[in-house]
């Protein structure tokens, strides 16, 4: 099949387009501003550097196009919180003009990478898809707002679509040195380095974090399968960010002393996610966090 990927130079993306690209034809549309071309190193796709807020790239390159994984997004918090108007501009109306695309190209399925983000800081525990939305930065009302559109363009158009929650992806090709870079890369980068972690407030918050390939399986399922919707892509378990640095100054051979700073605007307390709803499409993940950080470390070995 013929198959594109928005945002795919980028983190998940790129893990998204090699596996893809063993048995697809594969397209991929980035702008470059957050994705690198060195992850697409070996990979037998092509890549169009354009920006899903072009609809007339997004036009011209949907043509003939079997299914689309818009990856493609402001991916930060703290970016969303600086400046809410570009985080708009890409997030939402980037997703409604590949959406528009798609729709008018004949496209089969959209598969939208959506987050976590958007049940906001509620006490409750696991995060069910069914829960009300409660966001709390820019870019999780941007998230909510693409998998709304998502809904609408099934229920109206007939395009059938998959929103996709991530929760806290993490593993090869992450980028540790980028402004938007995640919890995991930025730790193993100075704790190699021989520096302390830097954690933000006091470390007793929690995370599920999901290693790539379990988010990869994921969408493989929902293009292979009927299932449209609204999915959690987690593993239903958790760990404190202050036993994830331990862990990982374990694993490197490192030891020191975290620094901590102060609490970034935006950030949720706890994050665990039921993945009931998505088991029934067949979504099962495999890689628990220590084996996933073993596999994340050796990749940055190899790099550094």
């Amino acid at each position: 099949m013929k198959i594109l990927v928005t945002g795919g130079a980028g983190f998940i993306g790129s893990n998204l387009a090699e596996e893809l690209s063993k048995k697809h034809e594969v397209i991929i549309i980035d702008d470059l501003s957050t994705g690198r071309v060195e992850n697409l190193e070996d990979l037998d796709v092509e890549l169009v550097r354009g920006s899903i807020t072009d609809p007339d790239l997004l036009k011209e390159n949907f043509r003939g196009i079997d299914y689309v994984f818009h990856q493609a997004a402001l991916p930060s918090v703290q970016k969303s919180v600086e400046d809410p108007v570009l985080a708009n501009e890409v997030n939402v109306g980037g997703t409604l003009n590949v959406l528009l695309a798609a729709r008018d190209a004949g496209v089969s399925k959209v598969i939208y990478a959506s987050s976590s983000s958007v049940y906001g800081d509620s006490p409750e525990l696991p995060k069910r898809e069914g829960m009300k939305p409660d966001p709390k930065s820019p870019y999780a009302v941007t998230k909510l707002a693409g998998e709304y559109y998502c809904m609408i363009f099934n229920e109206i158009y007939g395009l059938k679509t998959v929103a996709l929650r991530y929760f806290n992806v993490y593993g090869p090709r992450q980028d540790p040195s980028s402004d938007y870079a995640a919890v995991i890369p930025k730790f193993v980068k100075r704790v190699m380095a021989g520096e302390p972690p830097i954690i933000y407030g006091d470390g007793e918050q929690t995370r599920d974090f999901t290693f790539v390939s379990d988010v990869v399986q994921a969408n493989l399922i929902a293009m292979e399968t009927d299932a449209t919707g609204v999915f959690n892509v987690a593993t239903g378990k958790r760990i404190s960010v202050n036993d994830l640095a331990d862990m990982v100054m374990g694993i490197i051979g490192k030891r020191m002393d975290p620094v901590h700073e102060e609490k970034r605007a935006g950030d949720v307390r706890d994050s665990l996610g039921d993945v009931s709803l998505a088991a029934g499409f067949g979504y099962a993940p495999q890689c628990g966090i220590k084996e996933g950080l073993e596999e994340t470390i050796r990749w940055f070995r190899g790099k550094w």
